[in-house]
């Protein structure tokens, strides 16, 4: 089974305008209303690829109640935390000629909620993959992920962690399996200006040997780098496409990347399906789907990728 923790899940509420007037009313163009969560946004296109992951976290309030009924309309287990005060977040999203975002700040999260949670992470099991990504909600302490991995820590499971700065090094003497910083990131974390591909691997390389097993590192428009757990360096391109939407492109990343791993233990092949998720997410209004996930697969790799979703429930 493949778990996926979304500490601070949200409704974005995205309102297209042709413009904008501060003090004004304004009027939109049209609406929409999407799940958030850097977990969450993995779950749904594990979901795609015919995979099956329990989303937890915390949820609270009205707005708590409709994230978990999305979820469970896709297809997507779920076992959070429901919080008795507050509600989970609702985050807004204006795009026009420029793009502005208000997110909400998300309930508060009392310590014993958190050894709810931490009670219920338990339930993860031998074998199974736990995926961390996104920010810590103002009421959890900063080490909250190494909380999680402690806890779990020698009970042979898979942990693949997507965040940042301090919260990423504190994992890392914990042979985490995945981690995937972008070069932003990468940089922010040695304070340095890291700019050549050699250098970027020098530093993912760094990363492994402080505990690491594999470093995925995301480059945007530039493609992805890994550095795999035997050494091994691989070097993919973008693919040449329109960007419509980078929201969740990196969440797609490694939805396509464990999905990969889990279907063929090959790391060249997890890293194509990393790069062919994240590309599908761009080029869409929200995220990969699987009919565009399969287009961009068999175009640019020029392989049959219908059988994957043939035999591809993993549990």
């Amino acid at each position: 089974m493949i778990y996926t923790v979304t500490l601070n899940p949200s409704i974005d509420y995205v309102i297209k305008m042709d413009g904008f007037c501060i003090g004004r009313t304004n009027r939109s163009v049209s609406e929409e209303c999407y799940l958030g969560g850097k977990g969450i946004n993995v779950s749904l296109v594990l979901k795609e690829l015919g995979i099956r992951s329990t989303a937890i976290g915390f949820l609270s309030g009205f707005t708590g109640e409709e994230i978990e009924k999305r979820l469970l309309q896709n297809g997507i287990d779920t076992d959070f935390v429901k919080l008795g005060q507050g509600i989970s977040r609702i985050n807004i999203k204006i795009e026009g000629k420029d793009e502005t975002e208000i997110n909400g700040t998300g309930p508060e999260i009392s310590r014993e909620d958190t050894e709810k949670f931490l009670k219920k992470v338990q339930n993860v099991k031998s074998g199974d993959i736990l995926i961390m990504s996104g920010s810590v909600p103002p009421s959890l302490t900063e080490n909250i992920y190494e909380d999680i991995i402690r806890s779990l820590n020698g009970k042979n499971i898979l942990f693949a962690v997507d965040t940042s700065g301090r919260r990423l090094l504190s994992i890392l003497k914990y042979g985490p399996f995945l981690i995937k910083p972008n070069l932003q990131e990468l940089c922010e974390i040695f304070e340095e200006n890291i700019e050549s591909e050699e250098d970027i691997f020098l530093y993912g390389e760094r990363l492994k040997k402080m505990g690491a097993v594999n470093v995925l590192i995301s480059l945007g428009s530039k493609g992805a780098l890994l550095i795999d757990e035997h050494n091994s360096r691989h070097r993919i391109e973008a693919l040449k496409c329109k960007a419509v939407n980078t929201v969740g492109a990196g969440d797609s990343m490694v939805a396509g990347f464990l999905a990969g791993y889990s279907k063929t233990g090959s790391y060249e092949y997890s890293l194509k399906l990393g790069q062919i998720c994240s590309a599908a997410t761009v080029i869409l209004p929200h995220l990969a789907t699987r009919e565009k996930i399969s287009e961009l697969f068999e175009s640019t790799h020029g392989q049959n990728f219908r059988g994957f979703f043939e035999d591809s429930a993993l549990g």
